[in-house]
């Protein structure tokens, strides 16, 4: 086969393959003829692999243009192929970090000494106890809201009450009806020098133990009139009915009006605290101190252990995380556009094993990097991955994965392998046909050695040629 054209009109296209730019990671240069293709801007091609593939194959054709055909054994075999038509798909790589997701590090009270911690990579729930300082331990409950203040006297009303209220009723507790929202609530104050409502109670408690779930009187923690509050709980217009006076330092507190997501320290809720709290170890005094509790949003897992059994309480005495693992992949700023909440993906683990996911969260904190010379560097992204299976990687507690990002897609187009390319020295590529004319093309996507191909009198099944 030959051509009358000047073979100067082409040139081998690894003689005009650009150079990688400096600022780039390095990582995105590398070669991966296992993944097909990689994108840093939308359209734009950086798969060195790929281009030197294209380069041997066009400096081949180039000489076979020269008219001294190829030379044994000088590179590979051309062939001819058909441009077909199909649709490409493709994916971007970047290197993530497997782990467990929300660490968090939990801090002791001010006082005390730490006697007991749940173990490394225990998953703790619900009621379960997180850790003990002088003995007494930290349960969790899960929510939104830690414990702010001593939860002692009836009336009071939070979003902490709610807390404790929802978490004791999963536990399976009768705790009584709760106000509703718009109530107008008249919290206890016991006189100056008393103990607080809760004491009192307690007091009572003990002193006729067989009172407690019967004949207590309403208002009592021993009571189970639901939603008891106390002898000194308003009507619904808020005056207090036990004529308490407005003025004086032994005057009631005001009344409070319940909110959205408040709950009310009631005396069922108080006698429902008080049947827990031996069952994970408490005196059953229907008092919750804010020690008593961690909050935390679901089960979590003992990460590390920072202190030692007998070291002080005031302190940072544990990390821990959630019961999953996801990934957390490093984007860089200007290329976080072409990733979206839902996008699917590709995780491939050490072991070269991979597990299939979804794009959870795109972090809106930009981090910039900074170089030798402590000038800014390059701005990056955290996008979170959430994993289909998390039984896939239940060999990893933490690994570097690659994560394969589906981008870019070409439905009903034209492509051909890309050795079949051949770079023009004015510029662009062009196929040479079967007959030996060239024919220009413009190139679009790069997928899996496939590249889009389109312009005028290029047809499925036309036959070109390309590198074996």
């Amino acid at each position: 086969m030959s051509s009358e054209r000047d073979p100067a009109d082409t040139v081998a296209l690894r003689a005009i393959a650009p150079e990688p730019a400096p600022d780039r990671d390095p990582a995105s240069r590398e070669p991966s003829a296992r993944r097909g293709s990689r994108f840093t801007r939308p359209g734009v091609v950086t798969a060195t692999a790929v281009l030197l593939t294209v380069g041997i194959g066009a400096g081949l054709l180039w000489a076979r243009d020269d008219g001294a055909g190829p030379a044994t054994g000088s590179g590979p075999e051309i062939r001819t192929v058909a441009v077909t038509r199909t649709d490409l798909a493709g994916t971007r790589e970047i290197q993530g970090t497997l782990g467990y997701t929300a660490p968090r590090t939990v801090r002791g009270p001010a006082e005390g000494r730490t006697t007991w911690f749940a173990a490394q990579e225990k998953t703790v729930e619900r009621g379960q106890p997180l850790y003990r300082v002088d003995e007494r331990p930290a349960v969790v409950f899960y929510g939104s809201t830690p414990l702010y203040r001593r939860l002692d006297t009836v009336g009071l009303t939070g979003r902490d009450v709610q807390v404790v209220a929802d978490n004791l009723k999963a536990l399976g507790y009768d705790i009584g009806s709760q106000p509703s929202p718009g109530a107008r609530i008249q919290p206890s104050a016991p006189p100056a020098g008393e103990p607080s409502a809760a004491d009192r109670q307690e007091g009572e408690r003990r002193e006729a133990p067989a009172a407690e779930g019967s004949s207590g009187t309403p208002g009592s923690p021993g009571s189970e009139e639901s939603g008891a509050l106390s002898s000194d709980a308003t009507d619904a217009t808020g005056s207090s009915s036990s004529g308490a006076s407005a003025e004086g330092p032994d005057a009631a507190p005001p009344p409070v009006t319940v909110g959205e997501g408040d709950g009310v320290l009631t005396s069922s809720l108080i006698s429902a605290i008080r049947r827990w709290q031996p069952t994970v170890g408490m005196e059953p005094t229907g008092v919750l101190e804010v020690s008593d509790v961690v909050v935390t949003q679901a089960a979590v897992r003992v990460g590390e252990v920072l202190v030692q059994p007998g070291d002080e309480a005031a302190a940072d005495l544990m990390t821990v995380t959630s019961t999953t693992k996801s990934v957390t992949v490093p984007v860089e700023a200007l290329d976080i556009g072409s990733i979206k909440r839902k996008q699917r993906v590709t995780v491939v683990l050490p072991d070269r094993s991979t597990a299939t996911g979804r794009v959870t969260a795109i972090s809106s904190v930009v981090q910039s990097d900074q170089d030798s010379e402590s000038r800014p560097g390059r701005t990056r992204i955290n996008v979170s991955v959430s994993l289909d299976d998390p039984q896939a990687v239940k060999g990893f507690d933490s690994a570097p994965v690659q994560v394969q990002f589906e981008a870019e897609s070409r439905k009903d187009v034209l492509a051909v392998p890309v050795g079949a390319l051949l770079a023009l020295r004015e510029g662009g590529y062009a196929l040479r046909l079967a007959e030996g004319r060239l024919v220009p093309v413009e190139t679009g996507m790069f997928s899996e050695g496939l590249v889009e191909i389109s312009g005028g009198g290029v047809t499925e099944g036309m036959k070109v040629e390309t590198t074996a």
